[in-house]
């Protein structure tokens, strides 16, 4: 069998990585480095500012839902599949096009809404 020619720089790196992984591993399973570092300041600031992200990207996506809810165009949606399906190709059409206007009106609200709130936000 032949021997597969390596690249000794590539190996050197290979083992620098194995090295570095083993030692944080050690340091970050040692109790009192781990007290340490969250005693520091940029790490309690890390912290905060994932609990703000995470907090307002919640309410961010409770508000989505909320919206989605109470959208005209998922009531639209609902109200069509309850209707029973289409008898033909023109009910079809008709029914598609009532909620393509559903949507757009409510994206545009939505637009609407956003540039009052950025305007609001200048003043």
């Amino acid at each position: 069998m032949g021997v597969i020619a390596t690249n000794p720089a590539e190996d050197t790196e290979d083992r620098r990585k194995m090295v570095l992984r083993r030692l944080l591993f050690t340091l970050l399973n040692n109790a009192q480095v781990v007290e340490k570092l969250s005693e520091s300041r940029p790490v309690r600031r890390a912290a905060q500012l994932t609990v703000f992200a995470v907090t307002r990207a919640r309410l961010a996506g409770r508000d989505a839902a909320e919206r989605l809810l109470g959208s005209h165009t998922l009531r639209r949606i609902r109200e069509e599949a309850a209707a029973g399906g289409p008898t033909d190709a023109g009910e079809v059409a008709r029914r598609f096009r009532r909620v393509g206007s559903t949507f757009v009106n409510e994206l545009k609200e939505g637009m609407r809404d956003v540039s009052r709130q950025i305007k609001n936000k200048e003043k």
